[in-house]
């Protein structure tokens, strides 16, 4: 390991960023792909184990209740670790409960410990980020990003693979789980030894300032809206990369599941641990815009690697040379754009903005699913590879065109205010709004029907023209964004 590596873990706060990380990435694969493999042991059906899924429903609407986490403050240890030391606790008891069901027999409570834990995870998600943007200075936030992804990353892979091989060897499912939840004892450590954030101004003091300030303050900025189709943009053509990833190495190129599994998921993950780390080192020298930039063409690129085992005779090397290269790149990548949600928070009321912020960062990974299979099935895998690098463009011309604003956050620590077409941008917010609001009825009529007990036949027109309205608003105020900063330049040119 280099110097300038292990310089990066001498930093104040790197070992409680680590522990912190860990914990947040314990719990995902316990209610996600743990969880599946234990009941498909047990032989529940498909049907039952693809509604367990929903559960992690709660990463995506984490959003919506991280106002809360703002606003109130438990009564011990302040109002970030006081949050996290709850969370934790409330995981590690769900997690030793579920060690103590049996998929068989006490399927229904095992659903209810599977929602309480993803609960609880995403709760402290949203802590776990509100405190590192709390506590880290600019100059620090890449490498605190590149650590607690490391952290991460390597607790997926404790209560992932290794959880599997330790049931299957040594332990069973049962006592697999307890182990699981005793990791999360040195967590609740860290989390007594982590500082509190100062802040200066303080927590917000009413319910409804914590859910409607944070939206203000975020919407009022110079730029605010061509940042939030940065945010959705900027990791696009590593999501659409990496959504058929697995399908294209053994459909597509004719490699076996063992094969896959092994170079894919263990030298992936390895490549995107030492992307993270490395890119963290990297941006201890370069500013945020710069480091985005780079890291962002880098990811871009590396999709070709695809391109080329798409266009090539098989061969496991070439394999992976293709997903080592992809997965540095978007370790790298990850590390900068962390640090950019970071950067864009405003510390009054950060749990709540990095929830709202991450969410959207979701939108490409979570939905570009069915647009790549339709691609593939209509132009075939090389193209599609193709795809994806020219996917990358539009987040590099967005970052472009939001320089100027990101450098002035970096440089003065404050948010470039917004002058100009206040009646346009107050119209842009309310389609947006109303567009949201109708893709939320549509979700609540989607759950009511998966549970059977009403049938709409109106649910498809709530989620098209949701869809519709929200982007109609995106892109009104993106226009409006782009118009103003063409008269700004006019203007310091005149």
């Amino acid at each position: 390991m280099s110097s300038n590596t292990l310089q990066l873990f001498r930093q104040p706060k790197s070992a409680i960023l680590l522990i912190l990380g860990f914990a947040s990435g314990l719990p995902l694969a316990l209610t996600s792909g743990t969880l599946q493999a234990w009941m498909t042991v047990e032989n529940i059906d498909l049907k039952t184990i693809g509604f367990f899924s929903l559960v992690g429903q709660a990463y995506v609407f984490k959003f919506l209740w991280a106002p809360a986490m703002d606003r109130f403050t438990p009564p011990l240890f302040g109002r970030r670790r006081g949050w996290l030391l709850l969370t934790q606790a409330l995981l590690m008891a769900g997690i030793t409960a579920m060690g103590f069901m049996d998929p068989a027999s006490q399927l229904r409570w095992m659903a209810a410990l599977a929602v309480l834990i993803a609960f609880c995870s995403a709760s402290q998600d949203i802590v776990f980020d509100a405190w590192k943007t709390d506590v880290l200075p600019a100059q620090e936030r890449g490498s605190g990003a590149a650590i607690s992804v490391l952290g991460y990353r390597l607790a997926m892979l404790v209560s992932g693979g290794l959880a599997l091989w330790m049931t299957d060897k040594y332990l069973g499912w049962q006592a697999t789980y307890w182990l699981m939840a005793a990791l999360l004892i040195p967590c609740i450590v860290a989390t007594l030894l982590a500082e509190e954030p100062a802040n200066a101004t303080g927590a917000p003091k009413t319910l409804e300032e914590a859910v409607s300030a944070p939206l203000r303050d975020f919407f009022g900025r110079n730029n605010a809206w061509l940042i939030l189709l940065l945010i959705v943009m900027y990791k696009l053509g590593d999501a659409f990369a990496m959504s058929l990833s697995t399908t294209f190495l053994i459909r597509g190129v004719g490699f076996d599941a063992g094969q896959v599994g092994v170079v894919n998921k263990t030298l992936g993950l390895f490549a995107t641990i030492i992307g993270a780390l490395y890119g963290g080192v990297l941006m201890q020298r370069l500013s945020l815009f710069r480091a985005l930039f780079i890291f962002g063409i880098l990811q871009g690129i590396s999709n070709a690697g695809y391109w080329i085992l798409a266009v090539t005779e098989k061969n496991i090397f070439t394999m992976g040379g293709a997903v080592f290269f992809e997965n540095l790149c978007g370790g790298m990548g990850t590390a900068a754009f962390v640090a950019l949600l970071m950067a864009l928070c405003n510390k009054s009321f950060s749990a709540t903005q990095f929830a709202l912020l991450s969410a959207l960062s979701a939108v490409g990974r979570v939905y570009v699913g069915p647009i790549a299979g339709w691609f593939v099935e209509g132009h075939g895998w090389p193209t599609f590879y193709l795809f994806s690098v020219i996917a990358a463009v539009p987040g590099i011309l967005l970052l472009l065109l939001c320089r100027r604003t990101l450098e002035y956050t970096q440089r003065t620590q404050s948010f470039m205010p917004r002058t100009e077409f206040a009646g346009g941008y107050r119209l842009a917010l309310r389609i947006l709004t109303v567009g949201c609001l109708l893709l939320v009825a549509w979700l609540i009529m989607l759950i009511i029907r998966a549970c059977g007990l009403v049938t709409f036949s109106f649910d498809t027109l709530l989620l098209e023209g949701g869809a519709l309205l929200a982007i109609t608003g995106i892109l009104l105020g993106s226009v409006l964004d782009y118009v103003a900063l063409r008269r700004a330049a006019s203007n310091t040119a005149g």
